[in-house]
């Protein structure tokens, strides 16, 4: 072994954390060998302890009176001047090295006395450098050494999960940009990506290999409509939706409505699924419209005669179930005489009045008018889930980008909990199916992952993920979360992150809670997060072999920030127009982004 790599002695261990004493040689922590400086005690850095064959390689952890090992902190208190000069460090053993071939995690430990040396870039070589080149992606470069290549591992990344947390402005979306992009180069034609985007920063990075769905979507730029059929979500997401307060038998008594129509659909349509087996909650096609005029019809009755349905009074008016318009009956007498109201009535018109304001509002066209996945009042719709599952999930090769930036925020994480549930359900029953996620794995990345994820809620969003992280490794679906507030993050799915992606990160809250979330002995690199440059990261766990900090390659086509150039903005002349400030009411009132064409009367906006 080369002297001059020679840096100190072991001078305890413990488990796998190694202290040691630097040699009074070393006179510099810049030490040049072979024209290369390296940085002596730089925190994230290696060392390497030869034994026999083998080298144990660890990351320095603690430099400085810190790493001092406790029983030698009470000699020096005792007698300062016995330990005068002396330089200390502690390191966490991750690997060994064997040969030519590195392993993560040692068969043999080390004792006192034994040597420790700098790991050179000839060390570096052998440790990045023995990955299968089939199954991982080039991110960017090793931080400590240039030249060398950051490697990712997918099947470990994918199947057990994966996280990106950073601050605001430390490189989140370039990475995610770099990540997928790297696996869109691969030689993956049967690939499967899901990009759930609330804010539509990925549209421009991806343009060339993805597919784009959403709200008001632009046909001319290549985007598709995004439809999720209300029809196939679960009972309480639909009624939390709609909105309003129902006692618990008002929602029983909606829910039994809706298990009726949809087993009549069932019949009707002659749909190969057990009758028995229609819930609420099942994803079977009704008449939401029929519904409502139905259940509000039946609110408005009013009799000739008290309590004796019977006597049923004649309409005044006949409603229409298509446009939403209401039956008119004969108002009920208020002195309490003829007509009377209907006793039987659930006093639910307040809830059925919002119903169809929900309805009627163009914010919420892609759930309640689904194009061809809208039903007639008999339930029938030109196309079905499988369609649709089918323009989600049969892009293979291709990013699948779900753009949720039109969608009201109020029902952001319930739409997206909903269509999360659906193509996970719809892969772990089709998993002996070639286009399950067994045979063709599928990896769901969530932007903006605290959204979804805040800790102690347990809205459809949260149970849906929580069941992919806990689940979802053995029907092939992956996660890889995106946050910039991991302290909001639901710890139990940041613990089934099996590689976790650490960027800047400036609040002391956040560090902590990722601390929480890697093994004890790298807790002290968690305190370097702070002074990470932009797109530089330390990344631990599963997709690599040995906890590194790396700068992730710049994307060409940088991922678009959702906030406005203000000062760009600024020098611009002023508009003044009058007609502008007409066609932002006319926008504002008619709930739309765009301006409405000449020709468009026949659509309904509110």
């Amino acid at each position: 072994m080369d002297a001059r790599t020679r840096i100190g002695r072991v001078l305890s261990v413990n488990g796998n954390a190694v202290s040691i004493k630097l040699q009074d040689s070393v006179k510099s922590n810049m030490p040049i060998i072979d024209g290369i400086v390296y940085r002596l005690g730089q925190i994230g850095s290696f060392l390497k302890i030869p034994l026999g064959y083998a080298n144990l390689y660890g990351i320095v952890t603690q430099t400085g009176a810190s790493a001092i090992p406790d029983k030698y902190v009470e000699i020096y208190e005792l007698d300062p001047g016995s330990m005068q000069n002396q330089q200390w460090l502690s390191m966490v053993l991750v690997g060994e090295q064997q040969g030519k071939r590195f392993t993560r995690g040692i068969s043999q430990s080390p004792t006192t006395g034994d040597t420790v040396h700098l790991v050179t870039n000839d060390d570096l070589n052998v440790i990045y450098g023995d990955y299968n080149i089939q199954n991982t992606i080039d991110v960017g470069n090793i931080s400590i050494s240039s030249s060398l290549e950051a490697r990712l591992d997918i099947n470990k990344m994918i199947s057990r999960h994966a996280c990106i947390l950073g601050s605001t402005g430390s490189g989140k979306s370039n990475a995610v940009g770099v990540i997928l992009g790297a696996i869109g180069q691969k030689d993956f034609p049967n690939s499967r990506i899901l990009l759930i985007d609330p804010h539509g920063e990925y549209n421009s990075v991806f343009r060339h290999s993805s597919v784009v769905f959403k709200t008001h979507a632009n046909a001319d730029a290549g985007e598709n409509e995004l439809y999720i059929p209300f029809w196939a979500l679960p009972f309480n997401e639909l009624m939390s939706i709609l909105g309003g307060s129902l006692s618990d038998v008002n929602k029983e008594y909606i829910r039994s409505k809706i298990v009726e129509e949809k087993k009549k659909c069932v019949e009707k349509l002659q749909l190969e699924i057990e009758r028995e087996f229609v819930t609420a909650d099942s994803p079977v096609p009704f008449s939401i419209k029929k519904l409502w005029y139905e259940l509000d019809d039946f609110e408005r009755q009013t009799f000739d005669k008290p309590r004796d349905v019977n006597t049923l009074m004649r309409r005044t008016e006949e409603g229409d179930p298509e446009k939403l318009i209401s039956n008119k009956y004969p108002p009920a007498s208020v002195g309490g005489g003829s007509p009377f109201l209907n006793f039987q009535a659930k006093g639910i018109l307040g809830f059925l009045d919002n119903m169809r304001s929900k309805m009627k509002d163009s914010r919420y066209k892609f759930l309640f008018e689904p194009g061809d996945y809208s039903p007639d009042l008999e339930g029938r719709t030109k196309k079905g889930l499988n369609d649709l599952l089918k323009l989600w999930l049969g892009n293979a090769g291709k990013i699948t980008i779900l753009d949720f930036s039109d969608i009201p925020s109020e029902i952001m994480v319930s739409t997206s909990g909903t269509l999360l549930s659906i193509v996970y359900d719809a892969l772990f029953w089709g998993q002996n199916l070639p286009i399950g996620g067994k045979q063709q794995p599928l990896l769901v990345v969530l932007e903006e992952a605290h959204n979804y994820l805040k800790s102690e809620e347990l809205n459809i969003a949260s149970r849906t993920v929580q069941k992919i992280a806990k689940e979802g490794r053995k029907y092939g679906v992956g996660l890889l979360l995106v946050s910039q507030r991991p302290s909001e993050l639901d710890e139990t799915v940041l613990s089934q992150c099996g590689t976790m992606i650490a960027l800047r990160m400036n609040n002391s809250r956040d560090r902590a809670h990722v601390q929480s979330a890697i093994q004890d002995e790298l807790h002290n690199i968690v305190d370097s997060l702070s002074g990470l440059r932009t797109g530089e990261a330390i990344i631990t766990g599963e997709g690599v072999k040995i906890p590194s900090r790396i700068q992730f390659y710049r994307l060409e086509n940088a991922v678009k920030s959702s906030d406005p150039d203000v000062a760009c903005c600024w020098k611009k002349q002023p508009n003044s127009d009058q007609v502008q400030y007409d066609k932002l009411v006319a926008l504002w009132q008619n709930q739309s982004f765009f301006e409405r064409k000449k020709g468009e009367g026949d659509e309904q906006q509110h």
